[in-house]
Protein backbone atom coordinates (compact mmCIF):
# COMPACT_ATOMS: atom_id res chain seq x y z
CA UNK A 1 0.00 0.00 0.00
CA UNK A 2 1.20 3.49 -0.79
CA UNK A 3 0.32 6.79 0.84
CA UNK A 4 -0.05 7.73 4.52
CA UNK A 5 -0.61 4.19 5.82
CA UNK A 6 2.56 2.87 4.24
CA UNK A 7 4.60 5.69 5.75
CA UNK A 8 3.38 5.33 9.29
CA UNK A 9 5.25 2.11 10.02
CA UNK A 10 4.89 0.58 13.45
CA UNK A 11 2.59 2.87 15.38
CA UNK A 12 3.19 1.22 18.70
CA UNK A 13 6.92 0.45 18.89
CA UNK A 14 8.42 2.04 21.99
CA UNK A 15 12.11 2.41 21.24
CA UNK A 16 14.18 3.41 24.28
CA UNK A 17 16.00 6.75 23.80
CA UNK A 18 19.78 6.74 24.11
CA UNK A 19 21.40 8.46 27.09
CA UNK A 20 21.21 12.23 26.83
CA UNK A 21 18.95 12.16 23.79
CA UNK A 22 15.44 13.48 23.67
CA UNK A 23 12.72 10.84 23.39
CA UNK A 24 11.57 10.24 19.83
CA UNK A 25 8.25 11.95 19.07
CA UNK A 26 5.23 9.70 19.09
CA UNK A 27 3.95 8.85 15.60
CA UNK A 28 0.54 10.28 14.66
CA UNK A 29 -2.47 8.04 15.26
CA UNK A 30 -4.06 6.36 12.27
CA UNK A 31 -6.66 8.57 10.72
CA UNK A 32 -10.21 7.45 11.44
CA UNK A 33 -11.07 7.17 7.76
CA UNK A 34 -8.05 4.93 7.08
CA UNK A 35 -9.26 2.49 9.71
CA UNK A 36 -12.83 2.55 8.40
CA UNK A 37 -11.60 1.99 4.85
CA UNK A 38 -9.50 -0.97 6.03
CA UNK A 39 -12.51 -2.51 7.76
CA UNK A 40 -14.68 -1.91 4.69
CA UNK A 41 -12.26 -3.76 2.40
CA UNK A 42 -12.26 -6.74 4.75
CA UNK A 43 -16.03 -6.57 5.08
CA UNK A 44 -16.48 -6.68 1.31
CA UNK A 45 -14.87 -10.13 1.27
CA UNK A 46 -16.28 -11.58 4.48
CA UNK A 47 -19.85 -10.28 4.66
CA UNK A 48 -21.09 -12.59 1.84
CA UNK A 49 -19.44 -15.53 3.62
CA UNK A 50 -21.22 -14.71 6.88
CA UNK A 51 -24.49 -14.34 4.97
CA UNK A 52 -24.00 -17.68 3.22
CA UNK A 53 -23.11 -19.41 6.49
CA UNK A 54 -26.22 -18.00 8.17
CA UNK A 55 -28.41 -19.19 5.27
CA UNK A 56 -27.30 -22.79 5.79
CA UNK A 57 -24.75 -25.33 4.56
CA UNK A 58 -26.08 -25.49 0.98
CA UNK A 59 -25.86 -21.71 0.57
CA UNK A 60 -22.40 -21.65 2.14
CA UNK A 61 -21.16 -24.33 -0.25
CA UNK A 62 -22.65 -22.48 -3.22
CA UNK A 63 -21.03 -19.25 -2.08
CA UNK A 64 -17.69 -21.00 -1.82
CA UNK A 65 -18.00 -22.34 -5.34
CA UNK A 66 -18.98 -18.94 -6.76
CA UNK A 67 -16.01 -17.23 -5.15
CA UNK A 68 -13.49 -19.59 -6.70
CA UNK A 69 -11.84 -20.55 -3.43
CA UNK A 70 -8.21 -21.60 -3.48
CA UNK A 71 -8.70 -25.14 -2.24
CA UNK A 72 -6.05 -27.52 -3.53
CA UNK A 73 -7.39 -30.67 -5.16
CA UNK A 74 -5.47 -33.15 -3.05
CA UNK A 75 -6.71 -36.36 -1.48
CA UNK A 76 -8.48 -35.91 1.85
CA UNK A 77 -7.56 -37.92 4.90
CA UNK A 78 -11.31 -38.11 5.57
CA UNK A 79 -13.17 -38.92 2.34
CA UNK A 80 -16.45 -37.57 3.67
CA UNK A 81 -14.94 -34.14 4.18
CA UNK A 82 -13.73 -33.54 0.63
CA UNK A 83 -10.34 -32.03 -0.27
CA UNK A 84 -8.62 -30.54 2.76
CA UNK A 85 -11.84 -30.48 4.77
CA UNK A 86 -13.57 -28.19 2.26
CA UNK A 87 -17.08 -29.31 3.19
CA UNK A 88 -16.45 -28.74 6.89
CA UNK A 89 -14.89 -25.33 6.30
CA UNK A 90 -17.54 -24.00 3.93
CA UNK A 91 -20.43 -25.10 6.12
CA UNK A 92 -19.00 -23.58 9.31
CA UNK A 93 -20.91 -20.58 10.64
CA UNK A 94 -18.56 -18.88 13.15
CA UNK A 95 -21.49 -17.08 14.77
CA UNK A 96 -22.99 -20.37 15.99
CA UNK A 97 -19.93 -20.89 18.19
CA UNK A 98 -20.07 -19.53 21.73
CA UNK A 99 -18.45 -16.10 22.03
CA UNK A 100 -15.97 -15.77 24.89
CA UNK A 101 -13.86 -13.01 26.32
CA UNK A 102 -10.25 -12.90 25.12
CA UNK A 103 -9.33 -13.23 28.81
CA UNK A 104 -11.02 -16.64 29.08
CA UNK A 105 -7.68 -18.24 29.97
CA UNK A 106 -7.70 -16.39 33.29
CA UNK A 107 -10.81 -18.25 34.41
CA UNK A 108 -10.36 -20.98 37.08
CA UNK A 109 -11.34 -23.58 34.48
CA UNK A 110 -11.51 -23.03 30.74
CA UNK A 111 -14.83 -24.09 29.18
CA UNK A 112 -13.09 -26.03 26.39
CA UNK A 113 -10.36 -28.69 26.42
CA UNK A 114 -8.34 -30.57 23.83
CA UNK A 115 -8.15 -30.06 20.08
CA UNK A 116 -9.87 -27.05 18.54
CA UNK A 117 -9.90 -24.46 15.81
CA UNK A 118 -10.25 -20.99 17.33
CA UNK A 119 -11.49 -17.82 15.67
CA UNK A 120 -11.13 -14.21 16.83
CA UNK A 121 -13.90 -11.84 15.72
CA UNK A 122 -14.77 -8.19 16.06
CA UNK A 123 -18.22 -6.65 15.66
CA UNK A 124 -17.80 -3.00 14.65
CA UNK A 125 -20.66 -0.91 16.03
CA UNK A 126 -21.52 0.61 12.65
CA UNK A 127 -20.82 -2.45 10.52
CA UNK A 128 -23.51 -4.70 9.03
CA UNK A 129 -21.45 -7.83 9.71
CA UNK A 130 -18.72 -9.10 12.03
CA UNK A 131 -15.08 -9.26 10.99
CA UNK A 132 -13.10 -12.49 11.29
CA UNK A 133 -9.61 -11.32 12.28
CA UNK A 134 -7.73 -14.54 13.02
CA UNK A 135 -7.98 -18.32 12.69
CA UNK A 136 -5.74 -20.70 14.64
CA UNK A 137 -5.54 -24.33 15.68
CA UNK A 138 -4.47 -26.02 18.87
CA UNK A 139 -4.30 -29.40 20.54
CA UNK A 140 -4.82 -27.78 23.97
CA UNK A 141 -7.69 -25.31 23.80
CA UNK A 142 -7.43 -24.45 27.49
CA UNK A 143 -3.78 -23.36 27.24
CA UNK A 144 -3.13 -22.03 23.71
CA UNK A 145 -4.00 -18.39 24.48
CA UNK A 146 -1.76 -18.12 27.55
CA UNK A 147 1.56 -16.30 27.34
CA UNK A 148 2.99 -14.64 24.27
CA UNK A 149 1.08 -14.83 20.98
CA UNK A 150 1.47 -12.83 17.76
CA UNK A 151 -2.28 -12.40 17.43
CA UNK A 152 -2.56 -10.96 20.94
CA UNK A 153 -0.08 -8.23 19.97
CA UNK A 154 -2.02 -7.49 16.80
CA UNK A 155 -5.28 -7.28 18.73
CA UNK A 156 -3.76 -4.94 21.32
CA UNK A 157 -2.48 -2.65 18.55
CA UNK A 158 -5.82 -2.89 16.71
CA UNK A 159 -7.77 -1.96 19.83
CA UNK A 160 -5.44 0.95 20.60
CA UNK A 161 -5.64 2.31 17.05
CA UNK A 162 -9.43 2.18 17.02
CA UNK A 163 -9.58 3.71 20.48
CA UNK A 164 -7.45 6.65 19.33
CA UNK A 165 -9.85 7.13 16.42
CA UNK A 166 -12.84 6.91 18.79
CA UNK A 167 -14.06 3.71 17.17
CA UNK A 168 -15.33 0.89 19.35
CA UNK A 169 -14.37 -2.79 19.33
CA UNK A 170 -16.31 -5.84 20.44
CA UNK A 171 -13.73 -8.61 20.34
CA UNK A 172 -14.46 -12.25 21.09
CA UNK A 173 -12.83 -15.64 20.68
CA UNK A 174 -14.77 -18.74 19.65
CA UNK A 175 -13.68 -22.38 19.75
CA UNK A 176 -14.71 -25.05 17.26
CA UNK A 177 -14.03 -28.34 19.05
CA UNK A 178 -15.55 -30.74 16.51
CA UNK A 179 -12.25 -30.98 14.63
CA UNK A 180 -9.66 -33.72 13.93
CA UNK A 181 -7.48 -34.78 16.86
CA UNK A 182 -4.58 -35.39 14.47
CA UNK A 183 -2.47 -32.23 14.24
CA UNK A 184 -1.77 -32.52 10.51
CA UNK A 185 -5.45 -32.89 9.65
CA UNK A 186 -6.31 -30.01 11.95
CA UNK A 187 -3.72 -27.73 10.32
CA UNK A 188 -5.13 -28.60 6.88
CA UNK A 189 -8.56 -27.55 8.08
CA UNK A 190 -7.10 -24.36 9.57
CA UNK A 191 -5.44 -23.49 6.25
CA UNK A 192 -8.67 -24.14 4.36
CA UNK A 193 -10.48 -21.69 6.64
CA UNK A 194 -7.72 -19.10 6.22
CA UNK A 195 -7.93 -19.35 2.43
CA UNK A 196 -11.70 -19.02 2.58
CA UNK A 197 -12.06 -16.11 5.02
CA UNK A 198 -8.67 -14.37 4.52
CA UNK A 199 -8.45 -13.18 8.16
CA UNK A 200 -6.04 -10.21 8.22
CA UNK A 201 -4.02 -11.11 11.33
CA UNK A 202 -2.87 -14.50 10.01
CA UNK A 203 0.62 -14.36 8.55
CA UNK A 204 -0.62 -15.85 5.28
CA UNK A 205 -2.84 -12.84 4.57
CA UNK A 206 -1.23 -9.78 6.20
CA UNK A 207 0.37 -8.59 2.98
CA UNK A 208 -2.95 -8.81 1.13
CA UNK A 209 -4.70 -6.49 3.57
CA UNK A 210 -1.70 -4.18 4.22
CA UNK A 211 -2.51 -4.49 7.90
CA UNK A 212 -1.59 -1.10 9.40
CA UNK A 213 -1.31 -2.12 13.04
CA UNK A 214 2.30 -3.28 12.99
CA UNK A 215 5.38 -2.76 10.82
CA UNK A 216 6.27 -6.48 10.81
CA UNK A 217 4.60 -8.05 7.76
CA UNK A 218 5.96 -11.54 8.37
Amino acid sequence: MTGPLARQGDLFAAASPTAGASPAPLPPPLLRQHLLDWQERLLAHQAPLFAGAAAGPAAALAMGASQGLLFAATASTSPADGPLGTDQATSLNPLTLQAQSLAFWRWPRAPQQGAAIYLVLDRPAAGPSPLLLYVGETGCADRRWKGDHDCKRYLAAYSEALGQAELSTNLSIRFWCDVPSDGRDRRRLEQTLIRRWLPPFNKETRERWATPFTADPS
